[in-house]
């Protein structure tokens, strides 16, 4: 009795095995099963804000895109780099060529979404022939954007560059400057903040736009859409031809993302695409 007892017990056993094995095949196909997690670091506006649109399309491609959001130029490429995100959206090439070259990243960019039009901004003045003599005026600190808003005051009559159309210029390379004025330089983030203290300011579109400002309605000079600073995506090398990141890119360059871009920012953000 007591053997036909233990060889019943085993049995039992072997059966209960056989069905939990069962059980966690099929957990496993669950799991293979669900959506691949993409994580991108973006500034707030208007790169988070655009990536919210692409959400619904990638959600039906298998993709569960996650937003990490930075609000300043550096930290979105130090998480590219530490692989604590998949991609990051806040940059263009001639930035990005800059910092591979300044910290010996390799940062892959393609997939250009939007332009940002840089613009000369001013609480003080409504036309930049008022601006006064020796007049203080900002432009982001960061050697790219430097340049560009270099090219911008240039194109705007205030300064003269010794490269007309270098994306490398610093203010020590300004060879004419009729009023006199006082270039400081500051943390992109930092002014719209500061404007009031500042006779004119240079402000990204993406900083303007959080403080209130248009470029298309409130800048006094804008930089034209011809720009070669399109925003773009940016990955570590080889994870671009990875499908995830290819739907991402294709998902930003769609119909949808170039009708949101045009009429939710009228102007102020202009697709690239």
């Amino acid at each position: 009795m007591k053997k036909w007892l233990a060889l019943a017990a085993t049995a039992v056993l072997g059966a209960s095995l056989l069905i939990s094995g069962c059980g966690s095949s099929t957990n496993n196909a669950s799991s293979s099963g669900s959506k691949e997690v993409l994580k991108i670091a973006a500034n707030p506006v208007p790169h988070a804000e655009i990536l919210e649109q692409v959400k619904p399309i990638l959600a039906k491609e298998g993709v569960d895109l996650q937003i990490v959001e930075f609000t300043d130029y550096i930290q979105p490429n130090m998480a590219l780099s530490s692989h604590e995100v998949d991609a990051n959206f806040f940059a263009n090439v001639p930035y990005q060529n800059n910092y591979n070259k300044d910290h010996g990243t390799n940062f892959v960019s393609f997939a250009p979404v939007h332009i940002e039009p840089l613009a000369i901004y001013s609480q003080k003045i409504k036309d930049l022939k008022d601006l006064p003599n020796g007049a203080k005026v900002a432009i982001p600190s960061d050697p790219t954007n430097s340049a560009r808003a270099l090219l911008l005051l240039q194109s705007a009559g205030l300064v003269t560059l010794k490269d007309p159309t270098g994306l490398t210029n610093t203010p020590f390379d300004v060879t004419s400057n009729p009023k006199n004025i006082q270039i400081v330089e500051l943390e992109a983030a930092q002014i719209p903040r500061s404007i009031q203290d500042l006779d004119a300011a240079v402000i990204n579109a993406n900083y303007a736009l959080p403080a209130g400002l248009n470029p298309t309605k409130d800048g006094l000079f804008v930089e034209k859409a011809d720009s070669p600073y399109a925003n773009l995506l940016s990955v570590n090398p080889g994870d671009e031809n990875k499908p995830a990141i290819q739907k991402l890119a294709k998902a930003l360059q769609s119909p949808e993302v170039k009708k949101f871009i045009e009429e939710h920012y009228k102007g102020a953000i202009i697709p690239a695409f």
